[in-house]
């Protein structure tokens, strides 16, 4: 369903130029969902805009469903790649109640049955008509980050790019929103890319993750791997023994990968 071959991504000229995506490479499978993991900064939120065609200035080759896309999107892309934002305080605009949100997308699409659409994204995100006419600021950040997905989701769209889709979440409410998201692909057969820095989440989500850093993947592998800890890259052994908890042994033997690249 998506196929990413030797993804480039720069920012600025000359001595200020900065290589945030390096040659990266993965392909994603229909109905699966597969992670980008790696520290803040080494990349991956950056391919996920590229991907959807936030960001336009990228090298390399991206193919959506056995087509290859180039460096702008049109409106029948979208209408198959839909993505969820990591901030649900900052993605729905706060003086647009959940209707405008939900009904923009159908009215710019043509689709038709607005009621009808709206009624059945809210419940399928178990919300319920009684949230349409609310503002944001009369949501829970979870609401909220419903509403986002019940955005996404009413396009019905075949793939969903999910960057940090819980990171803003309180702790208790996060569990809800990933298995809310497992559940909408199985019952809809979605194909996912799910950016995270945590470990415990991609191993929940997906089924193949590749960890990034520095701009580059250093690993590919399957959950069971990660969850039976057999990761090869000693970058991605770091981040596990991270994800463990605080261990000051550990800490202390710690290797600063940017510095060794």
């Amino acid at each position: 369903m998506i196929d990413i071959k030797d993804l480039h991504i720069t920012f600025g000229h000359g001595p200020d130029i900065v290589r945030a995506v390096r040659g990266i490479s993965f392909a994603v499978g229909e109905g699966t969902a597969f992670g980008l993991v790696g520290e803040s900064g080494s990349g991956k939120s950056t391919a996920l805009r590229a991907i959807c065609g936030l960001n336009p200035d990228w090298a390399g080759e991206i193919q959506v469903n056995n087509e290859k896309q180039g460096p702008r999107r049109d409106k029948a892309f979208y209408k198959q790649v839909q993505m969820v934002f990591q901030d649900p305080y900052a993605s729905l605009h706060p003086r647009h109640t959940v209707d405008r949100v939900l009904s923009e997308p159908v009215a710019i699409h043509g689709l038709g049955r607005t009621d009808e659409r709206i009624t059945h994204a809210l419940t399928e995100v178990g919300l319920g008509v009684d949230f349409r006419f609310r503002y944001p600021h009369q949501l829970s950040g979870g609401q909220r980050q419903r509403v986002a997905i019940a955005r996404a989701l009413i396009l019905e769209p075949q793939i969903l790019l999910l960057d940090e889709p819980t990171s803003a979440l309180d702790v208790s409410v996060q569990a809800e929103a990933l298995n809310l998201l497992n559940g909408l692909r199985q019952k809809h057969g979605l194909t996912y890319i799910l950016v995270s820095h945590d470990l415990a989440v991609i191993a929940h989500m997906c089924s193949h993750l590749a960890v990034m850093h520095n701009g580059k993947i250093v690993e590919t592998l399957d959950v069971d791997a990660l969850r039976n800890r057999r990761p090869t890259h000693p970058y991605t052994r770091q981040l596990l023994t991270a994800s463990m908890g605080y261990d000051r042994e550990a800490i202390q033997a710690f290797v600063d990968f940017n510095d060794a690249a």
